[in-house]
């Protein structure tokens, strides 16, 4: 078997997907996910003008050699773009070896190790009022595990909750918007809200919470201390991760479980604080951080300090992510929970998919390979259209950077 071609297929039903296709000489074809949030015309540059020319010819079976090749033939590695282009031939080629084989993703992957994938949805509203209705109509959909945001009194505009009734998404606008924020506002606001949650639902019901990388080490010490009487689930992206001494200070704090990357790369990103017990959870996903290959790896490092896999899965990502990680999800041993945001209608039409929601809980499928496809001809009919994400100032100005 040999790759006879490889498109890159970008559209925008709603948002933007890019979405890489490797066809075989045999008929067989597999899809990958390949969307950079804000930066997407990146990737597409990387796999048009390197990464497909390479791929004609090779066999599509010999995943770990492309893997390799891909990664170590490129003297800058590692990155964003990088990484989410190989993502994507990775995705697709386990996708060919999955239908060459008959079987769905996770057989060949070693076979399921649960019977289903328990999943997290947003809640979020302008207020605390509108933040628990949110939180009622979640549970009423059946979802076990809540993420919860709600707007702070004082702040305009938080990062992580929707608009005048809109879905929320964090790609806003053609150039980025700038919002302002406050730290003091937050860390007074954030016990409050759940501890509402809490008094209203109580506590049999699994709270997440996303800090959205904006707090010091000491600030973040502080809100998991304060958070500790809610038993939250995880409090995710406290701090910026590239100071990851800076999880040190925030464990000698508090005992809330600590959840982090999805903005990593690669196993290197994480193996530190995976080494040192400094989180409990990781968040990376198969389009950014290089595939199924390089998730295993992480996943598997992770099983020996007893941290979990809860991997990222905001409608930036695209139906194929959401289909090989879950995949990924029935098989990986030391499961933790999944995000789930559910696509529109409108990103749906143009994406088939086998995975199914029942109750709080997704199943992949038994569909052969990751049981996602497009529609190509529908997608055409959604050009790409700029959005980025926004950015945040201090109330006096200050660029923030954590």
């Amino acid at each position: 078997m040999k790759i006879v071609d490889v498109r890159v297929i970008v559209c925008s039903p709603g948002r933007n997907f890019v979405t890489l296709k490797i066809v075989t000489d045999q008929g067989l074809y597999g899809i990958g996910d390949a969307t950079l949030n804000g930066r997407e015309k990146s990737v597409v540059s990387y796999l048009q003008d390197y990464i497909a020319p390479m791929l004609i010819g090779k066999d599509p079976h010999r995943i770990e050699d492309i893997w390799q090749y891909l990664y170590r033939g490129a003297y800058w590695r590692r990155g964003p773009v990088g990484m989410s282009a190989i993502a994507a031939v990775d995705t697709a080629l386990w996708d060919i070896k999955a239908k060459a084989a008959n079987m769905p993703l996770y057989q060949l992957l070693g076979g399921r190790s649960r019977d289903k994938i328990m999943v997290y949805t947003h809640a979020n509203g302008a207020d605390i009022e509108s933040t628990l209705d949110a939180v009622g109509e979640a549970i009423d959909m059946g979802y076990k595990a809540i993420r919860v945001q709600s707007g702070i009194p004082g702040v305009k505009s938080t990062y992580g909750v929707a608009k005048d009734g809109h879905k929320y998404e964090p790609a806003d606008a053609d150039l980025p918007t700038e919002t302002v924020w406050s730290t003091e506002k937050y860390l007074n606001f954030a016990p409050k809200l759940f501890q509402a949650v809490r008094d209203q639902y109580g506590d049999d019901i699994h709270l997440l919470h996303d800090v959205h990388h904006r707090l010091s080490p000491i600030e973040a010490g502080r809100l998991g201390k304060e958070l500790e009487p809610y038993h939250l689930f995880w409090m995710e992206d406290p701090v910026a991760a590239e100071n990851q001494d800076g999880f040190k200070l925030i464990r000698q704090h508090t005992t809330t479980p600590i959840a982090v990357g999805e903005v990593f790369n690669s196993i290197h990103d994480c193996h530190a604080l995976i080494q040192n017990q400094l989180v409990d959870y990781i968040r990376s996903t198969v389009v950014h951080a290089g595939g199924i290959t390089q998730l295993r790896r992480i996943a598997d490092l992770a099983s020996l300090y007893h941290v979990r896999m809860g991997c990222h899965g905001a409608t930036d990502l695209s139906p194929v992510c959401m289909g090989a990680a879950l995949h990924f999800d029935f098989w990986v041993p030391n499961f933790g929970i999944q995000e789930h945001m559910p696509h529109s209608e409108l990103m749906e039409s143009v994406f088939t998919r086998s995975y199914q929601f029942d109750d709080g809980y997704f199943t992949p499928g038994e569909t052969p390979g990751h049981g996602v496809d497009i529609d190509e001809e529908l997608a055409k009919k959604y050009p790409y259209k700029r959005a980025c994400l926004p950015v945040n100032r201090l109330e006096d100005g200050t660029l923030w950077h954590w």
